[in-house]
């Protein structure tokens, strides 16, 4: 079997800033190479910064959360339909071959049940043979961790909210 054909697990999580950062950034790499690149963003309106120029250079982007608030704040109502909207992304998303499937947010999708549990495993542990798919998030579950291949903690030594700087866009979002 040849390297490229491997599809590997990649997992960012923790507490610490640059997990969306790193994924986005291998999603830039495998999109130099020639490859197709395909990005769902849970929980995320599809504003970030990095998402236009991913666009522009060929990824699918599949973002979009439908309110302003967090899921904590959602009312039951407003918890249904936006899970409909992220598993509508998913599905969709699903449907596109490529060769890198990136699952920003997927963690916390899958704690507060804001995704269809049967789609985001099978997203991961049955993806076309070759597919590299990467998951984000703080608090990745059990079999997300047992799925990597590899797995990168990131870890908070020291951030600017705690002297109460805001996220700034061009570095945060």
């Amino acid at each position: 079997m040849e390297t490229r054909d491997l599809g590997l697990v990649h997992l960012y999580w923790g507490e610490g800033k640059g997990k969306t950062t790193a994924a986005m950034g291998l999603a830039l790499r495998a999109l130099g190479h020639g490859r197709k690149v395909t990005v769902v963003q849970f929980l995320k309106n599809g504003s970030s910064g990095e998402l236009a120029p991913l666009r522009a250079l060929g990824a699918a982007v599949y973002a979009g959360k439908t309110g302003t608030k967090f899921a904590s704040q959602m009312t039951p109502e407003e918890r249904a339909q936006e899970r409909a909207n992220q598993d509508a992304c998913l599905a969709r998303a699903l449907e596109d071959p490529c060769d890198l499937l990136l699952l920003d947010e997927a963690c916390a999708a899958w704690q507060l049940g804001m995704a269809d549990p049967y789609l985001l495993r099978r997203a991961v542990l049955e993806r076309p043979a070759g597919r590299e798919v990467v998951l984000t998030g703080r608090d990745p579950a059990p079999w997300m961790r047992e799925a990597a291949d590899y797995s990168t903690e990131m870890r908070c030594h020291r951030h600017p909210y705690a002297r109460g700087v805001l996220a700034r866009e061009g570095v945060e979002f």
